[in-house]
């Protein structure tokens, strides 16, 4: 995933893709395969994790290099703001790698991104059953 191993302790590995904030160190837990146990859907489980990507080119590049490693990955996916791959790790746990364009300003202005519920067009019909139960948030 282009991380560098940039610590290690008897019970921990701390990888770093570089200068990047939030969301560049992954720590992973090493211990007896006992201490863990596979989570099921709910709180307190990881659903997915994901990855970010800077352009179609690259994440062309990752997805053949996954499956050139064996790995099942998934067709290329528009998600409207952002298009991506996913993937399982030996673990089981879903891997997301997802593009930066074409990005959340693709239909509503900076001065107005997040002020209105945003839906994909499959779930656009159930609109006011959605905004029924989605809390209101206040924006100051």
């Amino acid at each position: 995933m282009g991380f560098a191993k940039t610590h290690e302790s008897a019970d921990r590995v701390r990888y770093e893709s570089g200068p990047t904030g939030c969301g560049g160190i992954v720590d992973l837990t090493l211990g007896a395969e006992s201490f863990f146990v596979r989570g099921g859907m709910g709180a307190g489980t990881v659903h997915h994790v994901a990855f970010r990507t800077p352009d179609d080119i690259q994440q062309g590049d990752i997805r053949e290099s996954l499956i050139a490693k064996g790995f099942q990955v998934s067709p290329i996916m528009d998600r409207t703001y952002f298009h991506s791959i996913y993937f399982r790790e030996p673990g089981g746990v879903l891997f997301e790698i997802a593009t930066d364009p074409p990005g959340f300003l693709l239909d509503e202005s900076l001065s107005e991104l997040g002020r209105g519920l945003k839906l994909p067009s499959w779930l656009e019909a159930r609109r006011v059953e959605i905004e029924s139960i989605v809390p209101r948030l206040r924006t100051n």
